[in-house]
């Protein structure tokens, strides 16, 4: 059974969030080993200031390079407007590619509220992007396990609405 990390910066506060996490975290158990890390976000400041964002991206940053050091031999997926848009399919397929023949485990990263670090991005062995629109990142969390959970549907051939 293939091993799913996500690495994600903040906590969820809202009940509607963490049910729709709580019940797609329950059926992808059916599939793989689901382990969801949350780190500490960072304050951010009150006025733009692009310096002050690249500070709190950097701390992000660390805090994730920690937790990945811990994670031995994952293949790791970034998540971020910048990648590659993949059809669910495409997704699946990638999926099935690297548990078959590079690593049993995937590490997913969602970044904080102003995104990904380019030195995580760099650390990335791919990145995709959902969309080119900017989601809140609590609400991604749950865009990512429900696509989770239709990769594996479509690799065990299970129906599932399209």
């Amino acid at each position: 059974m293939i091993n799913i990390n996500i690495i994600c910066i903040g906590k969820i506060k809202e009940k509607y969030l963490n049910d729709a996490i709580a019940e797609y975290s329950k059926r992808l158990s059916r599939f793989c080993k689901l382990k969801i890390i949350e780190l500490p976000d960072e304050k951010l400041p009150t006025t733009y200031n692009k310096t002050l964002y690249n500070e709190v991206k950097e701390k992000e940053a660390k805090l994730i390079l920690n937790r990945l050091e811990t994670i031995k031999s994952s293949y790791v997926i970034c998540l971020d407007e910048t990648g590659n848009s993949l059809t669910s399919e495409e997704l699946a397929n990638k999926i099935s590619e690297i548990s078959t023949n590079i690593s049993s485990s995937i590490t997913f990263i969602i970044g904080g509220s102003l995104g990904l670090s380019n030195y995580i991005k760099n650390k990335a062995h791919y990145i995709i992007s959902f969309s080119k629109l900017t989601f809140p990142h609590q609400l991604f969390r749950v865009f990512l396990l429900e696509q989770l959970f239709r990769c594996f549907k479509i690799l065990n051939n299970e129906t599932y609405h399209h």
